[in-house]
């Protein structure tokens, strides 16, 4: 994780059994990656090899303010934030219906989504050494959209919603040889506006171009099969709203392989230094259970596998002015 310590310095620490620990002389989780992309033994070698510090309080860190995002990019313009969507093992239930709700397909015949999601059923698992079909894919952001744990999630003035989604997210750095090297996993809220995308699922894209948080800790090594959470929605200290989350091969229709193979296979996604966080959809949303978010609700996302639970309060911002100008 990293964080601000005492003093206002970036630091960075290891978590171990549930106990953090300053990583020596490090700064910077990229600025650590980097350097273990230039070594042969990896990054878990090279946090050995600088050794740990002393211990520090993770729940003090958060409830003060001070935790950074578990990785970001000195430009921040170099960080990708993206996803994909109709990966879950029941996420298109509540996508089917939106998108009979708005009337783009009949009763009883198949809407895109769910034509898309049978897809993902039939040949998002493929063999080894064979290509998966194509998931949804969108863009969120980069680094610019990106919140820290514990800090407001920012709703336009313009959003007609804000509401959470529990996500996995691959954290990912695109190495010298232009290939992209997997740090780890973390939780996600991949922060959406559902009304906007209910309107005609052809909104997606619009809805999907809003701030997410992830964290509070990356998890290094590969995704355990299975991985179960709970989200919630806390307003006026009280829950408004719980339910649990899973993801994990185990619930899914892609491998994980498969979707980095349909991000990472466009050239543009792998210039070197680059820093790319990956959603990977979810099928758990207080939306579909009529759920509608109002300002200083609190979302809260805890899977015991990632550590420290991610908090994000919402808050909506005032509509800035805009006007387009000429250039001559």
């Amino acid at each position: 994780m990293q964080f601000l310590d005492l003093d206002g310095d970036r630091a960075v620490a290891a978590v171990v059994d549930g106990t953090a620990r300053i990583v020596n002389d490090t700064a910077s989780v990229y600025d650590l990656t980097i350097a273990a992309l230039s070594s042969h033994g990896g990054l878990a070698a090279l946090i050995e090899a600088k050794g740990l510090g002393d211990t520090v309080d993770r729940a003090a860190i958060l409830a003060e303010g001070r935790m950074l995002s578990p990785i970001d990019h000195p430009d921040p313009a170099h960080l990708y934030v993206t996803g994909t969507g109709l990966t879950h093992l029941g996420s298109a239930a509540t996508r089917d219906a939106m998108h009979k709700a708005s009337g783009a397909k009949p009763a009883g015949e198949l809407t895109d989504s769910m034509k898309m999601f049978q897809m993902g059923l039939e040949h998002g698992k493929p063999s080894a050494g064979e290509k998966g079909v194509q998931p949804e894919w969108f863009y969120k952001g980069n680094g610019y959209s990106v919140v820290r744990p514990g800090h407001p999630l920012p709703s336009p003035g313009f959003a007609l919603d804000a509401g959470e989604e529990p996500e996995i997210a691959g954290i990912y750095v695109i190495d010298q040889n232009g290939q992209p090297r997997r740090l780890g996993f973390a939780l996600a809220n991949e922060f959406s506006d559902h009304v906007t995308e209910r309107i005609n699922y052809l909104y997606l894209a619009h809805s999907k171009l809003r701030a997410c948080s992830f964290g509070p800790e990356l998890r290094l090594g590969d995704l355990p099969h299975h991985v179960e959470g709970m989200s919630r929605i806390w307003r006026d200290g009280k829950v408004l709203w719980e339910k649990p989350f899973v993801s994990g091969e185990d619930n899914m229709s892609h491998t994980i392989a498969n979707l980095e193979y349909h991000h990472f296979k466009y050239e543009l996604f792998r210039n070197p230094g680059d820093v790319h966080v990956h959603c990977f959809g979810t099928a758990t949303l207080s939306f579909a259970d009529g759920i509608s978010t109002q300002p200083d609700d609190v979302f809260e996302l805890e899977a015991s596998q990632f550590g420290a639970a991610l908090r994000n309060p919402v808050r909506v911002q005032a509509e800035h002015p805009l006007i387009v100008g000429n250039v001559y």
